[in-house]
């Protein structure tokens, strides 16, 4: 069983073909600014980029019709609870009327859903990032109305939380365990049982200052430059792409980072340990909401490679679970895994577009 998976960003698309679970090829479509300047919003890009997959497709000695199965990366749909969904058509015009976000990753259903069409195949959407397992008492805040959402990197936290589970012989939904992701946003999730009950929000300005995100800062601060600047949208390129290391120290790169600190940059030192002692923070308090009952603590993404990085926060938690380093990132093999057991076992959901909570459930037992 050949299987296609699509996972769209913002500058580049990337493909893999897995036979099975053996990976054939993978390739990254890179879309350059010139280019994406061609088209007003992100529906228009669709052909552009389905195009590229056929051609990467075609340079590998494969045609569309080759493929069995298509998984990727979802996006612009209602609250939902993790696992696989087969893509259906309530869900391709949510992402193509950008109901809930506006984000390149929408493209991705909306393209299998299109070589659906044309080849008579299913297409699955795995653990995206509407996944939502929050506990409801995680979601209050002090603002009536004003609630948590669970937007982490779902993708990633539940396939390296599942390699885990295998490799020490257990089964994901016997395990408490703390996932830390950390790449351009950082996201801290507590997961109990198999289910996501607490995190921090990565796209609404919640949790750990990060590479190019602010993370939590005081309200009154974020009050103060909304009429400072006087323009949302440069407060948004704060809260969400150009905060954190990138405003302090002009680039998202760890890695210069780490030169700049070992070169004798104090600031750069101070700022990044700053960013260390954030993750660790939060990663207390989801230790805090298991109940101090956790079987690991799990590092992933792409600094994660980043021993500075790694040894400083075993350095604030290292008394609370055992560390383990799971670093880079496995969403191509997690689209992949999900696709293939949605079809061999008929393991997947039909997706509804009914949010998983509402705040009426506040005033039920």
């Amino acid at each position: 069983m050949k299987i296609l998976a699509i996972n769209p960003g913002s500058t580049s698309t990337k493909i893999a073909v897995f036979d099975n679970k053996r990976e054939m090829f993978r390739k990254v479509l890179t879309h350059t600014p010139e280019d994406l300047a061609l088209f007003s919003n992100n529906n228009e890009q669709i052909p552009y980029r389905k195009q590229m997959i056929l051609d990467a497709l075609c340079e590998n000695s494969l045609s569309i019709q080759d493929i069995d199965v298509f998984s990727t990366r979802g996006g612009g749909q209602c609250s939902h609870i993790g696992g696989t969904y087969k893509v259906n058509e309530l869900m391709v015009k949510e992402a193509h009327d950008e109901k809930y976000a506006s984000h390149p990753a929408l493209l991705g259903c909306q393209i299998a859903y299109q070589f659906c069409q044309e080849t008579g195949k299913s297409a699955f959407m795995v653990n995206s990032p509407a996944t939502d397992e929050m506990k409801q008492v995680a979601r209050i805040t002090g603002m009536k109305g004003v609630y948590r959402i669970c937007y982490c990197h779902a993708l990633n936290q539940k396939e390296v939380a599942h390699r885990y589970a295998a490799s020490i012989g257990q089964d994901y939904t016997d395990l408490n365990l703390i996932v830390c992701h950390i790449g351009g946003g950082v996201s801290v999730t507590a997961h109990e049982n198999g289910r996501m009950i607490d995190t921090n929000d990565i796209l609404n300005g919640d949790g750990p200052m990060a590479p190019n995100r602010v993370g939590s800062i005081p309200a009154v601060n974020i009050i103060n430059l909304c009429y400072q600047v006087n323009s949302r949208e440069k407060v948004m390129k704060y809260v969400r792409s150009q905060g954190g290391l990138y405003d302090h120290l002009q680039t998202f790169d760890a890695r210069e980072i780490v030169c700049r600190i070992k070169n004798g940059d104090v600031y750069a030192k101070n700022i990044y340990d700053a960013m260390v002692y954030q993750i660790s923070k939060y990663i207390g308090s989801m230790y805090t909401a298991l109940h101090c009952h956790v079987d690991a603590i799990i590092l992933t993404g792409g600094i994660a490679h980043d021993t500075y990085l790694t040894e400083g926060i075993k350095n604030y938690i290292g008394g609370l679970a055992p560390i383990v380093i799971m670093a880079g990132e496995f969403e191509m093999e997690a689209l992949a895994n999900g696709a293939y057991e949605a079809v061999t076992r008929q393991s997947f959901y039909e997706y509804s577009g009914i949010p998983v909570w509402n705040e009426s459930l506040l005033y039920k037992r």
